[in-house]
């Protein structure tokens, strides 16, 4: 027999069955609060050595991954180590299918960092590691410690960085492709906390200490990578967190920074974090266990710090939220505070607290919550929603009659709904929804009622403190809620009954009972994965847990009383899993001088051995009321009660194993008949008198015997004793297991004997490990080869699996399979199996808390070579798990393409129970053929593009996942229902959101308004450079409309609101000069010749030459700006007259420059009315946002556009925000250039989509003016496509529809070739 398993030594290329068949235990402080939700919505967090991988909106284990042991860990260290950091790769889904099957370039890969200092990126797909970063092995220093991870983030340069913090104080930025690290920064004496990526400039991140040493640096790329620009600051305000900080370095015995530890092991409950705002550039939110701090890194200070309210627990974290100005803060003691910015200045006040652990249901002590995210997916979908179904969005912002009046430019409210996810140490997973009516307008509101009818809101995003915000619980997760401290399996048996001591057969059932150290027992369903019920049953830790029969558990603890008296309080519980009572029984009044060691319950459940420590054991029967029966005063060491007995095996054997097996054949039928029998004439309240059962044990002398219990009555089974004597000397039995006939022991020496209690043979072996703690038979079926395959459990938690009927057991040994790293608490079998092709699966309770279930495959050359049965071949779920981003990639690209070109919502729902779902009917899928994919696609007059067969053939291959309902789910299907017909950009935006690609959907979203911005600004021109144009009444209409909408939107103010993360997509002139003017009363309060210098800088900026000059005015004459101060002010006053001034300031702006000051230089050429050149020179020294902002205040047309195109080019060559780029390119005109963006990046899906978007806007503008019956007659005749840009060739348009094509076709291949994946 040869029994297969993976060698610990290779656990990248494991099963991913055998990582299904896991379930982790409860994460804890030393997981350091390492928790990370992906762009696609997929929640990953460490627990223990393992990380999970969760569903939020279903509520389900997706899967686990268990990091191995080191490699360099001796034999007696090696444990995985605890996880520390997770974070999940920000690449979107790959377009390039020349690579896709590519690991290194996977959306789905996840980084992980451990107690040990390793980093091991993980591809979820394969649930492989494809790569390790471990600075200590690459170091050559023998002796080197290693420097545990504090936390990670995913840097992008020329490619995708990591940066990890390694240690208290080492900062590494590491190459995710080679595996090489490029850059290191040593900020000792500093404990490093928390590092975070900008979402601005993919490129920065900024690093922050326990001390408030903030470390700001860009990764340039170049070279080998290693090129990073660094700027070192230090946060003030933060005096109250200082105090506590040096108190606990004092009571730190490792106090120094240069210990290997990072700060969460050292300081487990001080917390440094922060965060950057979403929506205001070079902003960072800070929080100390104590303050708040909002902190400016363009000016370098601090610009408020808010104190930790009274009657709240230390800050533990922080999230901003993604679209409103709100801040989520996290507290130790589990409750969330929630804060608004006030308006006009970077002040946070706070306004409402929420408590993230209900006080009712909950455990005591109650369990903290670890940590905590937001779901930025869900918003982001949400926003789509919000955004389309606004009246300026558009149809309506294109048509100027549905603009309502004076407020074309100004956004509307966003309702708060943000969705959070917090992880408590009880193993639960709580997904929570914030939500608040107010603000929310007319338009995007539910309707109501006549009588329950309001106004309109008309306050802006800024929220009052008062408002009433709710807090829901939508769903929770449970798993393994404790440290887990025994195992429990159901045994089936012919004499097995229901619970309350029935007579009827038991089946068996694929359940796991698992007892804590709080007391609870976790009842875990195999088929699901997942953990279905709980019970608090103990306030102490169970000791012990067994079955009696399929629904009922008992269970004990024990206490040890302190008093005079001393002793142990024990307590026996009786569990149903039914009715979910507890009923104890053996109450005793006084303490008793023994506690007990442990519970032996027969297989049929009806009876109990209750063993305790220099004790007797006692004789239960476990009927309703339960019964003691007598009491055992014999010295024994270990006892077990027989098993059912098992088949006969399917080859012929000797002449006794023959006769033992048709003894047992006939004593297995007398069983049966006497169950019948007992079935009609037995009372549930007394225990059964004809059907008895046995138990073998082992005394302290070594003597073996075998009682036999009937009914009442207990006897001598009088076996055939061992043909061989077994000595006392040999060892201790500290384990034994009994299936009849065979009785197999193991002692503390580990030797292995068994004896056959029908013929008297006996053999033995030794293990040659530790002594023998546990032996379990496996469950034997009809046909199996073998019945005596034993697991083994040793003392130092490792176990062996061995085969008894082989001739040689110990080689042909199976040591410890598929668990490196874990230590062995407790096995048994599962006893599901019921074919013999079917593999055994072992259940194990880990010392680190998990619980694993081992598939044990046996081959042997004599049995048939078929296909193998799987017991474990898919997992139950009570809902489908609707993730696109886990498809394979090729059918997640199909999938986008199909929601790009327009799917009937009808498509996802016609195989559904419920037909009401959606809000509207579709006529034209009542008389289709159920087999003609076709119509489900929504017809279209735009023009074609790529391969018109492809869209047939991509349906045909997601029909399997339609079948299963796993693409969306019902509510998403909803939203996509309302967006599907407004328009392309629409569909283009939900279809990236859905995957997690959010600058993505936020360029869709913006595309209308910058098309509408390049037309506004080309009409201005027009109108500007001929005074009586000869223009067709169509285009006279629109340059109308445009004029009319520019002069009703007049000067924006700061109260103009953008939608969220839009904002960083901001490019028109309002919106820029609206957000430089919130910026300048932040500063207004702040002294300092830098700071006055950047505050003359941004009110020049916004042409505030008046302010501008007071300030300067008032530098103190012993300044040392002083006499520059005086030089400008004069300048900019002068601005009245130019014309003498105008040479002279183009010399003194030029010396300024070549002196370094670029700043000074382009103010004088602001006074002089050069602010092309101005603007010029702001851009080559890197201020790309003021250079924008200047050139919104004063420049126009062609001007703009050139400064605009020109920062389009940075943000795509430098920063790699490709979607940021493209908006400002089409703002600028340059859809040229937009393309040749999208074909260098390798999307022709998003070019060819781009195409359509732009024409259909267009076609829309321009129709305006038309009749209905003009339109679609042009409609019908020219179906070419209408692009507002004269730099696009035909050919260029031609080149873009044949790639996509290409790639279509390409696609559908390896759509054909990869097989659909459920889960």
């Amino acid at each position: 027999m040869k029994m297969a398993s993976w060698s610990p030594s290779a656990p990248a290329a494991r099963s991913q069955d055998a990582w299904d068949c896991l379930l982790p235990g409860p994460p804890s402080r030393s997981n350091g609060g390492s928790a990370d939700c992906s762009p696609a919505g997929l929640l990953a967090y460490g627990a223990g050595s393992c990380v999970v991988v969760a569903d939020p909106r279903s509520m389900q284990l997706v899967c686990v991954l268990p990091m191995p042991p080191s490699a360099a860990a001796s034999a007696h260290a090696s444990l995985a180590p605890f996880v520390t950091a997770v974070r999940w790769t920000p690449q979107s889904l790959l377009r390039d299918l020349s690579s896709y099957d590519d690991p290194s370039t996977s959306h789905l890969r996840l980084a992980v960092g451990d107690r040990q200092g390793r980093i091991a990126i993980w591809d979820l797909r394969s649930r492989q590691i494809i790569l390790w970063l471990d600075l200590d092995a690459a170091s050559s220093s023998a002796t080197s410690t290693r420097l545990g991870i504090q936390d990670l983030c995913w840097i992008r340069s020329d490619s995708w960085l990591l940066a990890a913090i390694h240690g208290p104080s080492l900062l590494a930025l590491w190459d995710a492709a080679s595996g090489r690290c490029l850059w290191k920064y040593d900020a000792s004496p500093e404990y490093l906390s928390c590092i975070r990526r900008d979402p601005f400039d993919s490129r920065h991140f900024c690093t922050l200490s326990l001390r408030g040493f903030l470390l700001s640096a860009i990764a340039l790329g170049g070279g080998d990578g290693g090129d990073v620009s660094l700027q070192e600051l230090r946060i003030a305000g933060m005096t109250d967190s200082s105090l506590d900080l040096q108190k606990l370095e004092k009571e730190s015995s490792s106090g120094s920074a240069s210990s290997s530890p990072p700060a969460l092991a050292l300081f487990p409950l001080f917390f440094a974090r922060l965060c950057f705002s979403p929506i205001w550039r070079h902003i960072l939110l800070i929080t100390f266990p104590k303050e708040l701090i909002v902190f400016d890194l363009h000016y370098g200070t601090t610009l408020s710090s808010s104190p930790l309210p009274r009657g709240c627990s230390k800050f533990m974290n922080l999230m901003p939220d993604p679209e409103l100005d709100l801040l989520y803060c996290v507290h130790l003691d589990g409750k969330l505070s929630i804060w608004k910015r006030k308006e006009g200045e970077q002040l946070h006040v706070l306004c409402g607290v929420e408590e993230l652990m209900p006080s009712i249901g909950t455990a005591i002590p109650t369990p903290a919550v670890l940590a905590i995210n937001s779901c930025q997916s869900e918003s982001s979908v949400q926003n789509i929603d919000l955004f389309c179904t606004d009246p300026s969005y558009t149809q309506a912002l294109l048509s100027e009659e549905c603009v309502p009046p004076k407020s074309s430019n100004k956004e509307m409210d966003i309702p708060l709904k943000t969705c959070l996810v917090s992880i408590s140490d009880d193993g639960k997973i709580w997904n929570w929804l914030l939500t608040s009516d107010k603000g929310v307008p007319d338009a995007v509101k539910e309707p109501a009622p006549v009588n329950g009818s309001c106004p309109p809101s008309t306050k802006p995003r800024f929220m009052e403190p008062e408002l009433p915000i709710k807090i829901s619980l939508m769903g929770q997760l449970h798993l393994l809620s404790s440290t887990l401290t025994t195992l429990a399996v159901p045994s089936p048996s012919l004499t097995a009954t229901l619970a309350r001591g029935g007579n009827n057969p038991a089946p068996a059932v694929p359940l796991i009972a698992l007892g804590t150290q709080s007391g609870t027992i976790d009842i875990v369903d195999v088929s699901a994965s997942a953990v279905t019920v709980s019970f608090s049953v103990h306030s102490n830790a169970i000791r012990g847990l067994r079955w009696l029969g399929n629904s009922r558990l008992v269970s004990f603890s024990y206490g040890q009383v302190n008093e005079k008296g001393g002793g142990y309080t024990n307590k026996l519980v009786v569990t149903c899993l039914r009715s979910g009572l507890n009923r104890p029984f053996r109450l005793l009044q006084k303490p008793e001088r023994a506690p007990i060691r442990a519970l032996r319950a027969s297989s049929s459940g009806r009876y109990l051995l209750i063993l305790f420590r220099d004790a007797p054991v006692e004789v239960w029967a476990m009927t309703k009321n339960p019964i003691m029966l007598r009491s055992l005063a014999l010295p024994f060491t270990v006892l077990e009660w027989t098993l059912p007995s098992a088949p006969r095996p399917i080859q012929n054997g000797s002449s006794k194993e023959i006769s033992a097996s048709k003894e047992l054949t006939s004593n297995a039928n007398a069983s049966t008949n006497a169950l019948s029998t007992d079935a009609k004439t037995t009372s549930s309240e007394t225990p059964v008198d004809d059907v008895s059962e046995s138990f073998a044990f082992a005394l302290v002398n070594g003597a073996l015997g075998v009682f036999e219990v009937h009914g009442r009555r207990i006897r001598d089974f009088r076996p055939k004793w061992p043909s061989t004597s077994f000595a006392s000397s040999d060892g201790l039995i500290t384990a034994m297991a009994y299936r009849l006939p065979h009785v197999v022991m193991g002692d503390r020496l580990g030797n292995i004997r068994w004896w056959d209690v029908t013929t008297g043979l006996s053999s033995s072996f030794n293990t040659h490990r530790e002594g023998i703690r546990r032996i379990k038979f496996s469950p034997v079926v009809p046909g199996d080869n073998s019945r005596g395959r034993i697991a083994v459990l040793f003392y130092d938690n490792t176990f062996s699996i061995f085969d008894l009927d082989s001739s040689d057991p110990l080689a042909n040994a199976l040591l410890q399979p598929q668990s490196p790293g874990t230590l062995v608490l407790e096995l048994d079998w599962l006893t599901i199996r019921s074919d013999r092709n079917e593999p055994l699966v072992l259940c194990i309770a880990g010392a680190d808390s998990s619980l694993r279930l081992i598939e044990v495959n046996i081959h042997n050359a004599k049995s048939s070579s078929g296909t193998k049965s799987r017991v474990l071949k898919e997992r139950f779920r009570p809902i489908p798990l609707c993730l696109p981003i886990l498809f394979p990639t090729a059918h997640a690209l199909a999938l986008r393409t199909i929601l790009q070109l327009g799917v009937k919502p009808s498509w996802f729902n016609l195989n559904s129970a419920t037909t009401d779902i959606l809000p509207f009917h579709i006529p034209e899928t009542d008389t289709a053929s159920p087999r003609d994919l076709r119509s489900f696609m929504i017809e279209s007059v735009l023009p074609s593009v790529g391969d018109a067969v492809v869209p047939e053939l991509l349906l045909k291959v997601l029909e399997p996942y339609r079948k299963e309902g796993c693409i969306l789910d019902d509510e998403r299907v909803r939203l996509y229902a309302s967006l599907a017909n407004k328009g392309s950009a629409a569909r283009f935006a939900f279809a990236a959101a859905i995957f997690g690609e959010v600058s993505e959907a936020m360029f869709w979203l913006q595309l209308p308004h910058a098309l509408c911005h390049m037309l506004e600004r080309s009409a201005n021109k027009s109108q500007q450079g001929v005074p009586k144009p000869s223009i067709s009444e169509s285009e006279s209409a629109l340059l109308n409309r445009i004029a009319s909408r520019e002069k009703s939107a007049g000067m924006v103010t700061s109260e103009a609101v953008k939608y969220g993360q839009l904002n960083m997509m901001a490019f028109k002139q309002e919106d820029l000069w609206g957000n430089a003017n919130e910026r300048i009363s932040w500063h207004a309060k702040l002294d300092g010749e830098e700071a006055i210098q950047k505050r003359v800088h941004e009110l020049v900026s916004v042409g505030n030459l008046e302010a501008a000059v007071s300030l300067l005015l008032s530098t103190p004459p012993e300044g040392s700006q002083f006499y520059p101060n005086a030089l400008r002010a004069v300048a900019l006053s002068s601005a009245v007259s130019r014309s003498l001034h105008e040479l002279a300031v183009k010399v003194v702006a030029a010396n300024m420059v070549r002196t370094d000051k670029s700043l000074s230089g382009t103010h004088l050429l602001c006074a002089v009315g050069r602010y092309q050149e101005s603007c010029s020179q702001l851009q080559d020294a890197g201020c790309w946002t003021d250079a924008a902002t200047l050139a919104a205040t004063h420049l126009r047309g062609a001007d703009y556009s050139r400064v605009l195109q020109r920062w389009a080019d940075y943000v795509l060559r430098s920063e790699h925000n490709i979607w940021r780029a493209l908006i400002l390119y089409v703002a600028a005109g340059a859809l040229a250039e937009a393309l040749t963006a999208l074909r260098n990046a390798r999307q022709p899906d998003t070019a060819a989509m781009f195409m359509l978007a732009c024409h259909e806007i267009y076609t829309q503008i321009s129709s305006e003016s038309q009749t209905s019956v003009e339109a679609f007659a042009s409609a019908d005749e020219n179906q070419s496509f209408r692009l507002p840009s004269r730099n696009l060739e035909a050919e260029d348009l031609k080149a873009v529809s044949e790639f996509y094509g290409e790639y279509q076709r390409r696609l559908v291949h390896l759509c054909m070739d990869a097989t659909p994946s459920f889960d």
